[in-house]
């Protein structure tokens, strides 16, 4: 028996998708925080309040980002998600590709910081750094499409994430 694919997202994928976007956020703005505080324990000083705040504030909100995207991933893989509101073939292939890349980003990068730092595995924390620019580049055309739709297009498509049953 096939799910019939739903006319809008859930109050809870609406709001996954903005809690996850404000910690996303705040690892783009403060995230080298915890190359600082590993360099500091590494040449066995004490680390200063603001960055042991903020490298260890940096670990959690990485869980929380890994925790709250296996939910939204599990809510979309069992509820689905509405259908896009048009777009060419090459548009649609660009939207599934992306927001696959965002799925793996948002699971392998805290996935790869975790092993970097509680694993002490120096290969981690490099394919962890090697992914921020791509998910920062990946933020950066999401917002752009997000315009097209709102300004060019002048269509729902923002209003969809913005209140259920849009």
């Amino acid at each position: 028996m096939s799910r019939a694919t739903p006319s809008s997202y859930s109050p809870l994928q609406i709001g996954l998708h903005w809690v996850i976007a404000a910690l996303v956020l705040v690892q783009i703005v403060f995230g080298d925080w915890i190359g600082h505080l590993g360099r500091a324990l590494d040449q066995g000083l004490a680390p200063d309040l603001v960055t042991r705040l903020l490298g260890t504030l940096h670990v959690w909100i990485g869980i929380a980002i890994l925790a709250l995207t296996g939910l939204r991933l599990a809510l979309r893989l069992g509820r689905g998600a509405p259908a896009p509101l048009g777009g060419t073939p090459l548009t649609l292939r660009l939207l599934t590709a992306a927001h696959a890349l965002f799925y793996a980003l948002l699971l392998a990068m805290p996935v790869s910081g975790l092993i970097a730092w509680y694993g002490g595995v120096p290969v981690a924390g490099e394919v962890h750094e090697a992914m921020k620019p791509v998910l920062v580049l990946l933020v950066a055309l999401h917002l752009l499409a997000v315009l097209w739709h709102r300004v060019v297009l002048r269509d729902d498509t923002m209003a969809r994430m913005l209140r259920p049953g849009r």
